[in-house]
């Protein structure tokens, strides 16, 4: 579904991204673990078109999308979650659904959203600015979902967030993972992280340096953790 080439990016005269490469698959959930400032979020930017690269190829469904407008990824099918959530805080909840044009295939209807997504259909009517953080988040959620998106790219989504909220984020990311959808996740929680991904990537310095499976964080949690500086 994704394919990074060598991907190297700056900001100003700072290389934040050295020669990154990963791939995610059709129905998998890929995690970017690594410290604050390791270069994930820049990742996840250059995936969308957000910031540019220096050097490197993204492929995303076997075509070439480097130099691929955002605009026109996400006609593509991808779909973005930044950490502040972009919510259009004075537009109700079904605006904020409804807002966004229907590009991707196959898009999740009104209906299905609600259903997934039992809060949201409950306040429908809400300014976007009036929810919780984790009402707010899982609007962002549906929103790029209710757009068509085949590959999620969600950035923290269970921060600062209270676990019946975290669990709940789960469940709905492992029913986009059964319907297809592909999700690359930067999470800094790592016990969520193995109940939701099938790979994770180690990211330090803006360098992938390890590629573990579930059964590899588990056993390596405390040094992973202190890696991670938490």
């Amino acid at each position: 579904m994704l394919e990074i080439e060598g991907v190297s990016a700056r900001y100003g005269e700072a290389k934040v991204l050295h020669d990154v490469s990963l791939r995610v698959g059709e129905g998998e959930v890929v995690t970017l673990v690594g410290r604050n400032g390791a270069g994930k979020t820049t990742l996840l930017r250059c995936v969308m078109g957000l910031h540019r690269s220096m050097s490197g190829r993204v492929r995303f469904a076997d075509r070439d999308i480097t130099t691929t407008p955002p605009h026109r990824r996400a006609r593509l099918g991808l779909g973005f979650v930044p950490d502040d959530r972009g919510i259009y805080a004075a537009l109700s909840v079904e605006e904020n659904l409804t807002l966004p044009p229907v590009k991707g295939s196959p898009p999740w209807p009104l209906e299905r959203i609600y259903d997934t997504f039992p809060v949201l259909g409950a306040r429908r009517r809400f300014p976007g600015g009036k929810l919780s953080g984790g009402e707010q988040q899982m609007l962002a959620l549906a929103r790029v979902l209710r757009a068509g998106a085949r590959l999620l790219l969600c950035d923290e989504p269970t921060e600062g967030l209270a676990p019946v909220v975290v669990q709940r984020i789960g469940e709905i990311l492992r029913e986009a993972k059964e319907h297809g959808v592909a999700v690359l996740l930067v999470e800094q929680n790592l016990r969520f992280a193995t109940t939701v991904a099938d790979r994770h990537y180690l990211v330090a310095q803006g360098r992938i340096v390890e590629s573990l499976d579930n059964t590899g964080v588990r056993e390596r949690e405390g040094e992973l953790l202190a890696h991670l500086g938490l």
